[in-house]
């Protein structure tokens, strides 16, 4: 693996070799479908549930998905999923559909507990909307499960592509980021006329496409996934600062494209899973030390009647437990759902507790 320092002013990149600490799996030789995409080249782990189908076939439709648990009962929550052709999805935790909000090109997908909306405390959502130029924000109602459109942020980048959100304190932060490797972060509020402000607080950016990201609130960290280069580590300041490349792509660890970045909190570890599309596999690594650590790579195999996840896009994370999952959730896209007319894709649901036994974690 290799660092290397990445100046805001795009002046210069300092590349060094290191020698990542921690234990890596062997990865079994990567395989094909009956389309040619590649299965597996990780360890593998059974998928356990899925999603059903996007509603757009034939295209590269479904996205990035993201789960929201209740923190009073965590039998109760929702996972959210693009269709970015089309619109949201909202399923319960069984991967079962629940509703659909039409309207836009939504790409990415992320959310925020305790927002103080207009009708009162909600869980904010925003997505990257292609479409419509810059941030969609939904508001999901804890109570009723019931996900509805709130309003636009435009933001200057000239295609919005990938997008998280964090919090640092009491300042709710929407990062997103372009096709151009450009970078906008922005504190989001409710305006006085009941909709959402979005008021940047900086700008920045990689040299090359960008799309998955996660914010560690905890540490104030910012992961952002460079598509054919790797990894890269900010923190989440207001003011401009060098990042840091601490897995590059192509390597051992990730194929390109890079694509989805997610946490999981698992007692006192933190996990960042990365989706290395390129051979259909996850990199994990732990990061809440002061460098991360990497642990190995899984695929998420066919397994109970759910075909196998291949060439992934976002990937989603929640630890603890997620409803029927007693040590937390992953879920995935899959670009093929296999058996699903139309050549359309879908989400996967995988058991957290499988990847820990598979890697050794």
């Amino acid at each position: 693996m290799f660092r290397c320092r990445f100046d805001y002013s795009f002046v210069s990149v300092l590349t060094v070799g290191i020698i990542l600490a921690g234990c890596s799996t062997l990865d079994p030789e990567a395989r094909s479908d009956s389309r040619g995409s590649t299965v597996g080249a990780g360890t593998p782990v059974p998928a356990v549930a899925e999603t059903p189908s996007v509603g757009t076939g034939a295209r590269d439709a479904a996205d990035d998905p993201e789960i929201w648990v209740d923190p009073t009962n965590p039998a109760r929550g929702v996972i959210l999923g693009t269709d970015k052709k089309a619109g949201l999805y909202v399923y319960d935790l069984q991967g079962r559909e629940q509703q659909f909000v039409p309207g836009g090109l939504p790409n990415n997908v992320d959310l925020r507990p305790g927002f103080a909306a207009p009708a009162g405390e909600r869980v904010l959502v925003a997505a990257s909307d292609r479409g419509r130029g810059g941030a969609a924000f939904y508001l999901l109602d804890p109570a009723t499960l019931k996900l509805e459109f709130w309003g636009m942020a435009p933001v200057d980048l000239i295609e919005p592509y990938g997008l998280c959100l964090g919090r640092r304190g009491e300042d709710f932060l929407l990062i997103v980021n372009g096709t151009d490797g450009q970078v906008r972060q922005l504190r989001v509020t409710a305006g006085s006329d009941g909709k959402p402000r979005a008021v940047e607080e900086r700008r920045f950016g990689v040299a090359t496409q960008t799309e998955g990201c996660v914010v560690d609130d905890r540490r104030g960290r910012l992961y952002l996934g460079e598509e054919g280069r790797g990894i890269w580590r900010f923190d989440t300041a207001a003011t401009p600062e060098q990042g840091v490349l601490f897995a590059e792509a192509p390597s051992p660890m990730l194929k390109p494209d890079v694509e989805g970045l997610a946490l999981l909190e698992d007692g006192e570890a933190t996990w960042l899973i990365a989706s290395s599309q390129g051979d259909s596999a996850f990199a994990v690594f732990r990061v809440d030390g002061a460098e991360p650590v990497y642990r190995g790579r899984f695929s998420v195999v066919a397994a109970g009647g759910v075909d196998a996840v291949t060439g992934t896009d976002g990937v989603a994370a929640a630890g603890g437990r997620v409803g029927d999952f007693a040590s937390g959730l992953v879920v995935m896209q899959d670009d093929v759902d296999q058996g699903a007319k139309g050549e359309r894709q879908n989400f996967k649901l995988v058991d957290w507790a499988e990847v820990k036994k598979a890697l050794g974690l």
